[in-house]
């Protein structure tokens, strides 16, 4: 069974959240993320969830990680200013593997920037916003659709390997509206429990990676521990304990990683240009392989679903087949150093298109064909 709405992309993630289960809420009003908060406000409540506006974002997301821990699904949402003051309590949502969702519309800045306007600059901030070297998930939508199916995907990944993830999208994702086909027989995944009665190590994992996660009043000991910690929870401040920590929170993602890992190619299959693009300059960059056809121009387009990690066993695939490999993006080259990164051996060419609206797939492509020929 399925329902249709006409949603823009923050209700659409709203209402995907509300079909993973989500049951607490908290954030606090931030341009262009304001419009999911309203809308859960109204909605949540009568599934029996729970709504709170925080002081500040840092109590936000305190207040998801505590509601976590007491079982529920929780979730904030917010953008680049407030992302910023959850940096610390990230950290500690990783350290003490506590699922959780961040829905993050992307505006230009730095600092205030356009409050009102898309931008692409925080693909490195949603990877590395925390200090230390800890496991995050990052999903970047396409589409007002995609808003509402990453929703449920995000918050099964976060159950399942006890991370926090985080919706990348964008002011014009998010304020767009759409037809979303919302599926009501999607696969739902819940944390895993400590068998009852049994000796319960919080942090003590088995060939998954990912420990059992008791909640408050479930008659076990459970401890919530920022401090670097043994299996019991317990600070141990030696190099043997960190480094089994550290690798292990980092190799749950790596282990995991065929259930994270999306992306999707549209395009011409005997294509000599590979175009990437994430978010809403995916949707430009579908525009130019259609329009590059009628110039003679044969583009396949790699789209990542996944930022953090990328599928980089397409992207090699794909880049082995093409004689260009070229990245745009709405800032000064962040995912492009991630792909030079993972296509090491092959020279790939930057476009960087700085717009405060989307630019058209006409003015884009003209851009392309300029970088082709050079």
């Amino acid at each position: 069974m399925a329902s249709i709405g006409y949603l823009t992309g923050n209700q659409a993630v709203a209402e995907g959240a509300m079909a993973a289960g989500l049951r607490f809420y908290a954030g606090y009003p931030i341009t262009p993320a304001s419009d999911l908060f309203e809308y859960l406000s109204e909605k949540l409540p009568k599934r029996g969830g729970v709504v709170y506006q925080g002081e500040d974002e840092i109590a936000s997301i305190v207040a998801v990680i505590g509601a976590s821990w007491s079982g529920a699904k929780a979730m904030t949402a917010t953008s680049g200013p407030g992302f910023s003051l959850m940096a610390e309590s990230i950290g500690l949502a990783a350290m003490t593997e506590t699922p959780l969702v961040v829905a993050v519309n992307m505006r230009t800045g730095p600092s205030t920037g356009i409050a009102t306007t898309p931008g692409q600059g925080d693909v490195m901030q949603s990877r590395w916003l925390s200090h230390g070297h800890y496991p995050i998930v990052v999903y970047a939508p396409t589409g007002v659709q995609d808003s509402f199916d990453l929703a449920i995907k995000a918050f099964n990944v976060a159950e399942a390997l006890r991370v926090p993830v985080i919706i990348l999208s964008d002011a014009a994702i998010a304020h767009g509206r759409e037809k979303v086909i919302m599926k009501s027989d999607v696969p739902i995944i819940n944390r895993k429990k400590p068998a009852p009665g049994s000796k319960y190590l919080p942090y003590e994992a088995g060939n998954d990676l990912v420990p059992p996660m008791a909640s408050f009043g479930e008659g076990f000991n459970v401890l919530v521990e920022s401090l670097q910690h043994d299996e019991r929870g317990y600070y141990v401040p030696t190099s043997q304990v960190f480094e089994k920590l550290v690798t292990r929170l980092n190799r749950k993602t790596e282990v995991h990683k065929k259930m994270i890992v999306e992306s999707r190619i549209y395009g011409d299959n005997d294509a000599d240009t590979l175009l990437i693009a994430f978010g809403s300059y995916a949707r430009v960059a579908r525009g130019m392989a259609r329009r590059a056809k009628d110039l003679g121009l044969r583009i396949k387009v790699f789209v990542p679903i996944s930022i953090w990690p990328l599928d980089e066993e397409t992207l090699i695939r794909e880049a082995s087949r093409v004689k260009n490999i070229v990245v745009m993006e709405n800032n000064l080259g962040q995912l492009y150093r991630e792909v030079q990164r993972i296509v090491r051996n092959r020279d790939v060419s930057f476009l960087p298109l700085l717009r405060v609206e989307l630019p058209t797939p006409t003015e884009a492509l003209d851009e392309l064909r300029r970088i082709i020929k050079s």
